[in-house]
């Protein structure tokens, strides 16, 4: 079965995006169901998008769930076959969905297929080592970002005791736990290179909470390495992995410390209780102060 517009709902998990999330929509075919997560019950944002867009649905989760959480809430309210994942800083070009649709039609058997991001010096996704392709073709690829990212919902909820998204992570590496997964399972993951998408990177929250969602950043990414890497590798290796962060964080904390540098300083502090939350089994437990 190949992707319509009719058997296929686009997920957009968002927090603080009202700044942004209009233009993610707008992007999006009219013909298309659009399932907004909003990690809030920000009752006024859901009455403004569903009442603006006849195409959309937006469901307020009541707290933060993250990125993984969020999503999974999205793929529980949707019965199409097909999910595309977006964050609500990415916008399709105007012939995106159609050449993925094309797509869907020559590489039938697949878990993942993602577009590709129009800056070339920021792909979106990892190559499998020492794979050769046709930039003019869908491609295999190890794993894609998560920012877009359009799901087989027929064919893996086929698959025993699979889960989507692993709801530990918060935010970072959510993406690459399912990916791997997925290719263990032997499932293929597509980018369609005629497909493409802009991806602002890192605006999905308002700027005007710049500085405490680059500490949750900094948090959740330090406590995410050492989790992915602890729950596919071990304990021994994650530590090896994030040995050197640890190291550079805690000099740096003290270099910001004595000079006075109070935003580094809180930078770097917030990476080292993430990596440290992570190494003694704590949950990924800090949520932004907004």
């Amino acid at each position: 079965m190949s992707i319509t517009r009719q058997n296929l709902s686009v997920i957009i998990v968002s927090y603080k995006s009202d700044h942004v999330i209009e233009n993610c929509i707008t992007s999006i075919d009219s013909e298309i169901e659009i399932v907004v997560v909003d990690n809030s019950n920000n009752d006024k944002f859901k009455d403004k998008i569903e009442t603006k867009y006849k195409n959309v649905k937006c469901i307020l989760s009541k707290e933060n769930l993250g990125m993984g959480g969020g999503n999974n809430l999205g793929i529980k309210n949707v019965n199409k076959d097909y999910a595309l994942i977006l964050n609500p800083d990415v916008a399709l070009e105007n012939n995106s969905m159609n050449e993925i649709m094309v797509a869907s039609k020559e590489i039938d058997n697949f878990g993942i297929i993602s577009p590709i991001s129009s800056k070339d010096e920021y792909p979106n996704y990892i190559l499998k080592k020492d794979h050769n392709f046709d930039p003019d073709k869908p491609f295999k690829v190890k794993s894609v970002d998560g920012y877009a990212m359009l799901l087989n919902l027929k064919k893996l909820k086929k698959i025993e005791n699979f889960n989507f998204f692993d709801e530990n992570f918060f935010l970072y590496l959510e993406n690459e736990d399912l990916c791997k997964r997925l290719i263990e399972k032997n499932e293929d993951i597509y980018i369609v290179p005629k497909s493409k998408i802009h991806h602002l990177g890192g605006k999905a929250v308002d700027p005007k909470y710049k500085n405490e969602i680059e500490y949750l950043r900094n948090w959740h990414w330090m406590w995410s390495k050492f989790y992915f890497n602890k729950k596919h590798y071990g304990y021994l290796i994650a530590l090896m992995k994030v040995f050197k962060n640890l190291i550079s964080a805690k000099i740096r904390f003290f270099y910001y410390l004595i000079t006075f540098n109070s935003f580094k300083r809180k930078i770097y502090q917030m990476r080292l209780l993430g990596l440290i939350s992570s190494m003694i089994g704590k949950n990924s437990y800090y949520r932004p102060k907004i």
